[in-house]
């Protein structure tokens, strides 16, 4: 008997199990909640670079909620987001547990990854439930005042600079490498190419390697600044996007730079839009 090759089937049916249709269709719902949040975000941002600081608005996950929870129904709204995103986070988990889409997807290093991009979506859709659910604080509380409060923390355990400096590297590279890759189109590998027509796969390209970027810079700044915590053992250095994004009016080129991040972040809600689509799951 070919043990092996009984072993081999097992993992396939188990592999298909956990990329079943419901799975799949968790996963597609997550990235259109996704885009949804993303293209919230570039439009408070947007507001922000050209309304003298944007008031009491918040451009982060917090104040797309509260946005959305101001409209006609949005309280169903906010409901849905966050299963959408439960959702999402499953998918990642089964991609965790069985291998993700793709040649190289059962490679240790992707599993990992599934794993804990699973549980940042499972954290972002405990929020937005929470937050749907009643609990104000839980989803939108500004993302300025949770990243101090955290550094302050770990400022004050032994090493602390050291943690919140590599924290704030880490960070940094991931930012990095999210715009790299995006700037190198290595999302291609994920999505149905074939499928699309010659403008949708412009329309794509335009939207992932834009959205990419900006968002892979937003990253890679906000872990600069928590580095600049760590160099001046002071908890105020360290931003949240709001006050990231808001950084971005402070350069030469002014509130431009915010807009055109800002125009770039929505442009990266759309392309999780397309990934809802055509993403291989």
């Amino acid at each position: 008997m070919n043990f092996s090759a009984a072993a081999q089937k097992g993992h396939g049916k188990a592999r298909r199990a956990g990329s079943g249709s419901a799975v799949e269709a968790g996963g597609r719902a997550g990235f259109v909640a996704r885009g949804v949040i993303y293209i919230l975000v570039g439009v408070l941002a947007l507001r922000i670079a050209f309304s003298d600081g944007g008031g009491k608005k918040q451009a982060d996950r917090g104040g797309a909620l509260s946005e959305i929870a101001q409209k006609p129904f949005g309280s169903v709204l906010l409901w849905l987001l966050g299963i959408a995103l439960v959702g999402m986070a499953l998918w990642r988990l089964s991609e965790a547990a069985f291998g993700a889409a793709g040649p190289d997807g059962d490679k240790t290093t992707k599993r990992l990854a599934s794993a804990g991009r699973a549980v940042f979506y499972g954290f972002v859709a405990y929020s937005v439930l929470m937050f749907a659910a009643g609990d104000k604080g839980s989803g939108s509380g500004s993302s300025d005042s949770k990243s101090q409060d955290v550094t302050a923390k770990v400022l004050d355990l032994p090493g602390g600079r050291w943690l919140v400096g590599f924290a704030g590297v880490v960070v940094a590279g991931i930012g990095l490498y999210i715009a790299g890759r995006a700037a190198l189109r290595k999302f291609h590998k994920h999505l149905r190419m074939g499928e699309m027509s010659p403008v949708q796969r412009r329309g794509v390209d335009i939207t992932g390697v834009f959205g990419g970027m900006s968002r892979g810079i937003v990253f890679a700044v906000a872990g600069g600044f928590a580095v600049a915590a760590a160099v001046k053992a002071r908890s105020g250095e360290a931003k949240g996007m709001d006050d990231t994004l808001r950084s971005f009016s402070s350069t030469p080129a002014g509130p431009w730079l915010l807009a055109l991040i800002a125009v770039g972040l929505a442009a990266f809600g759309l392309f999780s839009w397309a990934n809802a689509r055509w993403r291989k799951i």
